[in-house]
């Protein structure tokens, strides 16, 4: 268990702390001085283990709970049913549960992937899911468990990336620099979201303090809209490479899960509640870029 401490009483548990979402905050952390981070990973909480759960969070007695971890194989989670459900649906409600103990409140994020893409606007948070792939059915249902207990606030976003991990962004930053072409699917259409502007959000959410914490479902995706095929062709032209990016559809790359066509996020319930400016994705995107390390 990593601790990042300060003389202030605010303490925030931060699950899922080696993935994307959770380095991002790590990195973020010591900006905060009157924030006192608590960052787990799988080796210090099994957030699927309940009784573990709730010991642990009786000890750190925290204010805020951000739980970052979640099965993300998505194609893997077609035949692996039990381990995505037991991660994305189990452990946000045992995570809300033990945190409505001790007066918690539970920040869960969730995906654009609770929607089946068939849209032609942008998704609000009242839209009614349809999720086509398991991995999708698990982060719905987990939405609904941790809801259920009436202390958490739920974030979906999409297509996240960032220096840290395996992701999309880096790993076509590094295909462009080693081959002459590349086949990018131009049919599927979401907003890209670099995961440090996530981070920075969430935290703003949590000094602003219990008083203004909203317990319902919000979108946050950078602002902008793109196929994977723009995305890739944004990346291969930040570096130079000559590459050449080649649109193809989603038939000719076929995957164990379904994806979403569609999934741009309507992000006007978060901007206007938390009062935000939400950066473009292709200005993040440079942000970012300038951090990886090919």
């Amino acid at each position: 268990m990593e601790e990042i401490a300060s003389s202030s009483m605010v303490k925030i548990l931060v699950t899922g702390a080696k993935g994307q979402l959770g380095s991002e905050l790590r990195l973020l952390a010591p900006e905060f001085p009157t924030l006192h981070f608590v960052f787990t990973d799988v080796e210090e909480l099994n957030i699927v283990d309940n009784d573990a759960v709730t010991r642990f969070v009786n000890d750190v007695n925290p204010d805020f709970i951000i739980n970052c971890a979640a099965y993300t194989a998505v194609d893997k989670a077609e035949s692996d049913k039990d381990a995505a459900f037991k991660l994305n649906a189990d452990a946000p409600l045992y995570l809300a549960q033990s945190g409505h103990g001790v007066n918690a409140k539970l920040i869960h994020v969730s995906t654009d992937y609770v929607f089946n893409g068939l849209a032609c606007s942008p998704y609000a948070e009242n839209a009614e899911p349809s999720p086509n792939s398991v991995y999708g059915e698990s982060k719905l249902k987990g939405e609904q468990n941790a809801l259920g207990i009436g202390n958490t606030m739920v974030v979906r976003t999409a297509w996240l990336y960032s220096e840290f991990g395996k992701n999309f962004v880096k790993t076509i930053a590094s295909k462009s620099k080693e081959t002459s072409s590349l086949r990018v699917v131009y049919d599927q259409v979401g907003s890209p979201t670099w995961a440090n502007n996530l981070a920075q959000m969430l935290v703003d959410i949590v000094l602003k303090g219990k008083k203004c914490f909203i317990p319902e479902i919000f979108h946050y995706t950078n602002e902008g809209v793109c196929s994977w095929f723009d995305l890739a062709t944004e990346i291969a032209n930040f570096y130079t490479h000559s590459c050449e990016i080649i649109p193809i559809l989603s038939s000719e790359y076929p995957t164990a899960a379904k994806r979403p066509p569609y999934s741009v996020l309507n992000k006007s319930k978060i901007k206007d509640c938390h009062g935000i400016t939400i950066p473009h994705w292709r200005e993040s995107l440079s942000n970012c870029l300038k951090r990886v390390k090919l």
